[in-house]
């Protein structure tokens, strides 16, 4: 599902990953691990294809992401730290308008069904500006249940802020998609409860960053 080669990432003139060879399978959930700074957020946003590797290949489905082009983009779902709503907005309209930017399922029983999925709907009038932390993030991580046709899922810190049922809640969706066949990528601070299936470590700290020749 997900190949790299040589990868290399770099902060101004420090290397922090260097020839970093990842192979993930369909079906897998893999847990990144990292200090503070190793570079955890920058590696996936390459994935993602939101920048651009100091050396290396990355390839998706087996292509390339000037290979695969909007169809590559498809394959993926990237979701970071920043929650992106708008606190004006409805949780409904603020989920709406992230399908709408990805081009996802965006009529009200889909959009029903995924704020379910997350614990989260009997607030779906409510105005994102009166949402907690750990409910804006339910709503945020909503989406992935209308990402069922997106096979590798990118995410950083998905559990940050949730409470027991909202991990409880995220563990079922990442299961439900890896029994499908889909490939899960994501960090966390906090030790994993999801035990189907068990994810594998990707621990950066086993390799030492370089600083770039003068």
């Amino acid at each position: 599902m997900l190949q790299t080669e040589g990868l290399a990432v770099q902060r101004g003139d420090r290397t922090l990953i260097a020839n970093l060879a990842i192979e993930l399978a369909p079906g897998s959930v893999t847990w990144l691990r990292g200090r503070n700074g190793r570079g955890k957020t920058s590696l996936l946003r390459l994935l993602a294809g939101l920048s651009t590797p100091a050396a290396g290949a990355i390839r998706i489905a087996g292509r390339s992401p000037h290979e695969g082009g909007a169809a590559w983009r498809r394959h993926l779902v990237y979701i970071g730290h920043q929650n992106a709503l708008k606190d004006d907005l409805s949780v409904t309209e603020a989920l709406r308008f992230l399908a709408q930017l990805h081009g996802l399922p965006s009529a009200e029983a889909p959009l029903h069904l995924a704020l379910q999925r997350m614990g989260i709907a009997d607030r779906r009038y409510a105005p994102v500006r009166t949402l907690s932390q750990g409910q804006r993030r339910r709503v945020a991580l909503a989406r992935l249940a209308l990402h069922r046709d997106s096979p590798l899922w990118l995410l950083d810190e998905p559990f940050d802020a949730l409470d027991v049922e909202g991990i409880a809640a995220l563990n079922s969706v990442i299961s439900e998609h890896a029994a499908r066949g889909g490939c899960v990528l994501l960090t966390s601070h906090q030790a994993l409860s999801l035990t189907s299936p068990v994810p594998a470590v990707l621990d950066l700290d086993a390799a030492v960053p370089r600083r770039r020749p003068a």
